[in-house]
């Protein structure tokens, strides 16, 4: 199994007053981690896949726990691996870590959703051949 690796340095904007991540922006760093997994390793951008294909990957369940607070400047290393691969559908697991010690962990829910209509449509075979090694249990040799 192949795990997407995202490092995020938190910035001001991440923080709230006493310099802590603010949990709503743990959900844009979730969302960040998946487009660059979209881009960099399936290789179907957002761009490519809204402004050409006219589709897109909304969330539409996302949970999260949070173990630990992150602050100001802390690098938070991001990992990401699909827990289940449906025909329309992918969950995710996206896990924050610092220095060892896990911050975050966030399982998403996204739908590949035509932008006509707005309704679910197959992932096309060669998204899901890229996205299958990144599945929970599969082997990637």
């Amino acid at each position: 199994m192949s795990v997407f690796r995202l490092d995020w340095r938190v910035r001001f904007a991440d923080t709230d007053p006493a310099g802590i991540v603010y949990y709503p922006r743990y959900f844009q760093m979730v969302d960040g981690v998946v487009e660059s997994w979209f881009s960099d390793a399936i290789g179907t951008g957002l761009r490519k896949m809204a402004l050409e294909n006219r589709v897109a990957t909304p969330t539409v369940h996302i949970e999260a726990d949070f173990f630990r607070p992150s602050m100001l400047e802390d690098m938070l290393e991001f990992s990401l691996i699909v827990l289940d691969l449906g025909r329309t559908s992918c969950t995710v697991s996206v896990t924050a870590v610092c220095e060892g010690e896990k911050r975050l962990a966030a399982k998403a829910v996204l739908v590949y959703a035509n932008l006509t209509d707005y309704c679910a449509v197959p992932f096309p075979e060669e998204m899901r051949a890229a996205m299958t090694p990144y599945l929970l249990g599969s082997d990637d040799e």
